[in-house]
Order: structure tokens, then sequence, then C-alpha cells
């Protein structure tokens, strides 16, 4: 068993997107390589609703898919192909665009104003590129959750984990998406697939995923806000953690514990020509695609697929 080391840790940027919703932005745009096959990381946890009401109205969506997963709150989504529906807490939506629809997504806060979830866009192989679009809506009792006998938890959206598999299925990139939950200072050794690409993303509590023999972590450089910094590496909040080859990963969680994300998928490896939602393999293509939003032709029929 190898440990995967840490090969570099950064906090989300503030961004702000749709009509004006204020988020932060782990990854996307800049380094497709290095993330493939995913391109982008949004954290849209928000207890403002003037922040985030109002949402992101129809835009277009070709050749990805993207992962919206929502903690708390609502989101409320509709497409032009007629689907509708409204994800609630602890729900994920896994949507495959493939040859295109324009949709939107409208977020509303719970009882007490807060909007919490994440979004992830996750790049589709050459050959799926146009296949027919298609959404898998999963609600939160269909996510399987594991204990483990030291109390860590465990929520499965896809990919095989500890004996069980998650609901969501048929997806490229063959990913595997975990909510995981580390008791106070605990050290927590987790499987993972030894060539895919692997991150964390801490949202609660703290700790550190270097290999060290205590939670407290070791002093390392860290970005934060750009610049190179050295601190005691306890990561935290909006905390994104990439790892080199291995398959485990560590976590020494701190002692308030540690929640986060853990995902990983097998790299596509093609080339990359991205413009905003439609991501494809060259440039011809794209533009091909800006053309048919254009000219209205878009969306294609389904019966060509």
């Amino acid at each position: 068993m190898t440990f995967r080391p840490v090969k570099s840790t950064s906090v989300g940027q503030p961004t702000l997107e749709g009509a004006g919703v204020h988020l932060y932005r782990a990854f996307g745009f800049h380094k497709p390589r290095e993330f493939d096959p995913f391109l982008l990381f949004d954290d849209f946890r928000n207890d403002d609703p003037k922040q985030f009401e109002k949402g992101f109205p129809w835009h277009p969506h070709r050749g990805i898919e993207t992962i919206t997963y929502v903690l708390d709150g609502e989101v409320e989504h509709g497409d032009s192909l007629g689907n509708k529906g409204v994800l609630g807490a602890g729900s994920v939506q896994w949507m495959t665009a493939g040859s295109g629809i324009m949709h939107q997504e409208m977020p509303r806060g719970n009882a007490r104003g807060q909007m919490h979830g994440f979004q992830l866009w996750a790049n589709l192989p050459s050959s799926l590129k146009m296949t027919a679009p298609r959404y898998q809506d999963i609600q939160a009792h269909d996510i399987p959750e594991i204990i483990d006998d030291d109390g860590t938890k465990v929520k499965i959206v896809t990919g095989s984990f500890w004996g069980k598999h998650g609901p969501v299925d048929g997806v490229a990139a063959d990913p595997l998406y975990l909510d995981i939950s580390v008791p106070p200072n605990t050290r927590k050794v987790l499987p993972v697939d030894t060539y895919a690409n692997t991150f964390a993303y801490v949202f609660a509590g703290a700790g550190s995923f270097r290999d060290a023999s205590n939670p407290y972590g070791v002093r390392v450089e860290k970005e934060v806000n750009g610049a190179e910094i050295n601190i005691r590496d306890m990561s935290g909040n909006r905390t994104l953690v990439t790892f080199d080859t291995g398959n485990e990963i560590v976590v020494n969680a701190g002692p308030e514990g540690v929640r986060f994300l853990l995902v990983s998928g097998q790299p596509i490896e093609e080339p990359v020509a991205w413009h905003g939602p439609i991501v494809m393999n060259t440039r011809e293509e794209l533009m091909l695609a800006m053309q048919e939003l254009n000219n209205g032709t878009f969306i294609k029929d389904q019966r060509d697929h």
C-alpha cells in the first residue's frame, strides 16, 4: 500500500457567477490537464439570500456533465427539453449535457435563508460529446451512508467504497464522489484508485492530509489569496487538496473533526477546447457550437441519438 503525498493545497477564491451569485471557486478554466477529467468546482454556500437568489438563468451546456450536491436549501431547475424539478437538502443531480441543452438553476434558501451546496463539472470524452442529454436526480435517502467503527461517516454518491455502491451510474469518468466526516483527533486511511486524479475539498472542521504521526499537521508552504506562506498544515474550510499517485490517502482530523468531499476520476487525456459552459475537443467544434447557438440549431432532435 502506498500513501498519496499531497501535491498542492489552495483556498477557494471568491467569484461572481450567473445573475450575481457569490460563490467560491476551488478550480476551473485554467488547468484542465491537472484535474482531468474534472474541469471546474464551485462552492456556493451562502447565508445571505441577496447573494444567491438571482440564480443562474437560462444558459447552454454541451460536452460536459455537471454534478450538483445540495447540503441546505433547494435548487429549482428546468431545461429546454421540458425537464424540471427541485433538488432538496442532501440530494444530488448528475446532468449529462451531451449534445446540448439550455437550462436554468434557481437556488432558494432554507428557513434560515441558507443555501449550501457544490457544483462539479466533469468532461466527456470525444465519443460521448454529442450523446443525448440525461438527468439523474438522486434524493438524500437514496445515497448510502456507511459508519465505520471509529465513527467515520461516508456518503457514497457514485463509485464503489467499503463494499457499497453509489446510486449514480453510467458516468463517463467512472468517478468516485464521497462526502466524508472524520471524528476529532482521528487518523483515517482511505482507499483510492492508484492512477485516478484525486482531490479533497474541506468544508467543515480541519485536518491534515499528510502522513503525519499526529493530527496537528506539519509546517508547509500553502497558497492563500495567491501568496505562498508558511503555516502549520491544518486544511480547513474551503481548502482544496490535490494528491500525487498512490492507492491510499491519510487524513488526521483536528480537534473539531473534519468533513470533506473526496473525488477521483480516470483522466480522459484528450485535447480541451473550452468556452464557458461549452467544452469540446477542437476549436472548430467550439466555433460550430457557437454558430448553432446563434442560429437556433444548438438543441438536437433526440431521435437522432
